[in-house]
């Protein structure tokens, strides 16, 4: 039987929490590390759902932390219109520069939009980027080999790095 959010929890809090300081530290809207964390369990909990590893596991906290952060972010951008947000390139935030700020929310697009274009190159950078996942990772995760992952990924970086180039600041 695959495990419950409850039993992978304690064996991924770490590694969570690491992420979710990288993300505090990006300013990603303010949220402290532990209540990212701690909802993104809350919302993997109440999925109810097993996973078959530590790696898938990781790979769905992922993307619940970036629904939350992308959600928070929206909720504040509607109250503000707009902020002051700093435009990077996947390669200052795939070599983990924690002091870089973050418009998720452009990036959140993007993503969708490089969805349509390749669902696996968007998840290889959900993974890479939102999961912390190394390339082979990510490679034993969807089932491809590890040549497939770094070429995707450069593909996905430079697709990225262009869209996010021309979106006004």
């Amino acid at each position: 039987m695959a495990p419950d959010a409850r039993e992978m929890f304690p064996v991924v809090y770490e590694e969570l929490k690491r992420l979710a300081t990288r993300y505090y530290r990006r300013g990603a809207d303010a949220v402290e590390p532990t209540s990212l964390v701690h909802e993104a369990f809350l919302k993997l909990d109440a999925h109810g759902a097993g996973w078959s590893d530590r790696d898938h596991f990781l790979a769905v906290a992922a993307t619940a932390m970036r629904q939350i952060l992308v959600d928070r972010a929206r909720r504040r951008r509607a109250g503000k219109r707009g902020g002051g947000w700093c435009r990077i390139t996947l390669s200052k935030l795939a070599a983990g520069n924690d002091d870089v700020i973050v418009d998720l929310i452009a990036l959140d697009d993007a993503m969708r939009d490089l969805a349509e274009r390749s669902e696996r190159q968007a998840r290889i950078v959900e993974l890479r980027f939102f999961g912390g996942l190394a390339a082979p990772e990510i490679a034993r995760h969807l089932g491809v080999s590890l040549s497939t992952v770094e070429k995707e990924w450069r593909r996905a970086r430079a697709w990225l790095g262009a869209r996010l180039r021309s979106v006004p600041v």
